[in-house]
């Protein structure tokens, strides 16, 4: 059968009414055939824009070039020079705005499913048991890695790769980041793939210490001064959950999106074998409108609740993913947008919240951020009736590294402040990156910043015993 050069190649999903009530991938990604024919489709450009696009720099067009000719672990092979994590950014990474947004063969027609291809990839030398090369030698140099989340699993490779010991300290006990207590099982497997690619990371030669908080189990300059660590990368995310300070919020029932995720990805909440409950509630509203917004809105459903996004602009500006957006609303999520909660509705004899008062909001003229500002439009009040609210409002670092490290510059927003290109802070050896320098932003962008890093630091400690 011919290839439609100009639309992309289907791929299969569950059907929302089935996926709506349980927690298995809803993407089922391509087979080998369907890999290869939508590899056909590349045009492999000599000036390739998706690479510029590619916050790690995959040679993608080399790596789809592998698949068209079925050399998938020649593709894979190119991948893992670059990604650490290949079939977890196939998954959530944002291709639409970045490799595909860039990609010629859009011009005319549909991008090429740069994602798809590399889910692909990564899922066939997972299933095949092909690892990423280890070095051939070790260096004789220590490295030590603080989260082992995106960005300090991206580090850490690349260091690796090098001939670098390297050790991450990871304050939870189970390694992973984000990718395991943040992102749900529909759209991102735990066992079948967040834990298979760490172990690809390990088989590099990596350690990982778990249970191990920086900042109070030891610290940077204890890790430098009694440890033998000639370098540190920080890259221990950004934990700390904001909410709007509105009447009514102090109520049970109300929750951050990180503890209602964590608690069901991590700790398995959704499970009835797993004894780590968390109260379903009948009918949630999720406050926000990002990725966690839309990850917290899809669990609740799942959970059996009547769900609700309140977000305070319009769907235009939602920034969550269109593809996201799109499965909240195949499996039924309400999206109630120019809303924007003013008070939460506490029932005075339970405590619990039982409804969020919201006004209706207008866009008025851009703000700093590029935006149309939200005005909310006086005497438009309505309530929207909950027994749970979920606050998806963003996030910042946990304040413990910074507090405990002296010469550790921060910013306003209690951010580290690292060079964008090598990752170096104010103290010398340090270098950090991720959601710990810029605040929540995604996985492949925390993944450059690791890479940075693991380039600055190289950098470093060869000038060091250069002189």
């Amino acid at each position: 059968m011919a290839v439609d050069k100009l639309k992309k190649v289907p791929v299969r999903e569950q059907d929302p009414q089935v996926r709506a009530h349980n927690f298995e991938e809803v993407c089922y990604g391509y087979n080998a055939q369907e890999a290869m024919d939508e590899a056909s489709r590349c045009i492999h450009c000599k000036n390739a824009k998706c690479i510029q696009g590619c916050p790690v720099n995959i040679n993608i067009p080399e790596f789809i070039a592998g698949i068209k000719e079925g050399d998938f672990a020649k593709a894979f092979s190119i991948i893992s020079e670059s990604s650490a994590l290949p079939a977890v950014c196939g998954r959530v990474c944002p291709q639409e705005s970045q490799c595909e947004g860039r990609c010629i063969r859009g011009i005319k027609g549909e991008a090429v499913s740069i994602g798809k291809l590399e889910r692909f990839t990564a899922d066939w030398a997972r299933e095949n048991g092909i690892h990423p090369e280890p070095a051939k030698e070790l260096n004789g140099h220590k490295v030590a890695v603080i989260g082992a989340g995106p960005a300090g699993l991206t580090c850490a490779g690349d260091l690796a790769k090098l001939g670098y010991e390297v050790t991450i300290f990871e304050a939870l006990h189970k390694a992973g980041g984000v990718l395991s207590y943040g992102i749900p099982e529909f759209r991102l497997p735990k066992s079948a793939v967040v834990d298979k690619e760490i172990e690809n990371v390990r088989s590099l030669g990596v350690k990982i210490e778990t249970n191990v908080v920086i900042g109070k189990s030891v610290t940077i300059d204890e890790l430098m001064d009694e440890e033998g660590f000639e370098a540190v990368f920080i890259g221990s995310g950004a934990g700390l959950p904001m909410f709007m300070n509105i009447p009514g919020e102090t109520a049970l029932g109300v929750l951050s999106a990180n503890e209602f995720l964590t608690r069901n990805n991590l700790m398995k909440a959704y499970r009835d074998d797993y004894y780590t409950p968390i109260h379903r509630g009948k009918k949630v509203v999720v406050v926000g409108g990002g990725n966690v917004a839309m990850d917290a809105a899809r669990t609740a459903l799942r959970l059996g609740a009547e769900t609700h996004i309140v977000y305070r602009r319009s769907e235009a500006e939602l920034p969550a993913r269109a593809e996201e957006v799109h499965h909240a609303k195949e499996e039924g999520v309400i999206f109630n947008t120019l809303c924007n909660p003013v008070e939460l509705i506490v029932d005075e004899e339970t405590g619990w919240v039982k409804g969020c008062k919201c006004i209706r909001m207008e866009l008025g003229e851009p703000d700093s951020s590029g935006r149309r500002r939200p005005i909310a439009i006086p005497g438009s009040e309505f309530e929207i009736e909950a027994d749970t609210v979920i606050m998806s409002l963003g996030t910042s670092p946990n304040p413990l590294i910074s507090s405990t490290t002296i010469g550790l510059d921060i910013n306003h927003r209690k951010c580290i402040i690292a060079d964008e290109d090598t990752g170096a802070t104010s103290k010398k050896g340090v270098y950090a990156g991720g959601d710990a320098v810029t605040g929540a932003a995604t996985v492949i962008l925390a993944m450059g910043a690791g890479k940075a890093g693991a380039k600055g630091i190289d950098e470093f400690i060869k000038a060091k015993y250069a002189k």
